[in-house]
């Protein structure tokens, strides 16, 4: 078992809302908290190069600003910190090999919008295989408690074996004792888009079918933890968007990633590319074979 939390931070306001949101987890998983800086300076013009004075100075502000805020949020809570050297999303990805979990600020701009995924937040993303949480700045006052709506929202594929992407979903509902909201979005088999004629009958039959089996995919999770309340839908119609709908009104959303390992570059599934970048809530991508 990986036995910490840890939180990428460069002194910015969206990793500050994730060093916080990584310090309630941390608190809620009864494990210490692992405060990591890392900044890419290529593509950050108003962080200093490395090996300078400043840019020391800069790392050590970082962190202790951090360090700081989450201890006087959280007494109890073990804290440490760590500069991290090397290219940012690798440096992160390796810190990440033995942490539970890793969570990263992500700059919110409302509506919409959602996220703006930055090059590192994704290169490390798809670069490590431990569940990674993605957090926005909220528009609310920082000194503001974070509003609990008491529900995660998980995105379901039933044409997947995702068990780690279940048992994370559950594990997290079953902690903080808030429900569990799955979502799974279908649509026609390409035959029927050409079919003269359409019988309206058999688009029900499918979705009937499929409720089903989103169901049968959740009921042993259902009976390892029973105290979860558990509500299951199936949409015709894309995925994303109806998570996206969920997310504003969840304390977290619950997505999948398959492992692809390709040459070509990064690979995102089309729910996780959609829910990453217009989610209201923090979204944890849980990467799966």
């Amino acid at each position: 078992m990986k036995h910490h939390v840890t939180v990428g931070v460069d002194g910015s306001p969206e990793s500050r809302a994730a060093a916080r949101w990584g310090a309630r987890e941390a608190v809620l998983r009864e494990v210490p908290l692992r405060l990591v800086h890392a900044v890419d300076w290529l593509i950050s013009p108003s962080v200093p190069a490395p090996g300078s004075e400043a840019a020391d100075r800069w790392a050590d502000e970082a962190l202790t600003e951090a360090e700081e805020d989450v201890r006087r949020r959280h007494p109890g809570l073990e804290v440490s910190t760590r500069c991290l050297s090397g290219r940012p999303a690798a440096a992160l990805a390796a810190e990440a090999a033995d942490a539970g979990l890793l969570v990263l600020g992500s700059r919110g701009v409302g509506g919409l919008v959602g996220f703006l995924i930055g090059s590192v937040s994704l290169s490390t993303l798809v670069a490590t295989e431990t569940p990674v949480v993605l957090v926005r700045k909220s528009d609310a006052p920082e000194a503001a408690q974070p509003t609990r709506y008491g529900q995660i929202v998980l995105g379901v594929d039933i044409h997947e074996a995702a068990d780690k992407v279940l048992a994370f979903a559950f594990e997290e509902a079953d902690r903080r004792g808030c429900a569990l909201r799955a979502i799974h979005g279908w649509k026609m088999p390409s035959m029927y888009q050409y079919a003269p004629f359409f019988d309206p009958e058999n688009e029900r039959e499918i979705g009937r079918t499929i409720t089903v089996m989103l169901d049968d995919m959740l009921m042993p999770w259902r009976h390892k933890f029973p105290s979860v309340c558990v509500t299951h839908e199936a949409f015709e119609g894309p995925a994303g968007e109806q998570l996206v709908r969920a997310a504003a009104r969840a304390d977290l959303v619950v997505v999948g990633r398959r492992l692809r390992r390709s040459l070509l570059g990064v690979h995102l599934g089309s729910v996780a590319h959609a829910v990453l970048h217009h989610a209201a809530a923090p979204v944890a991508v849980i990467a799966h074979d």
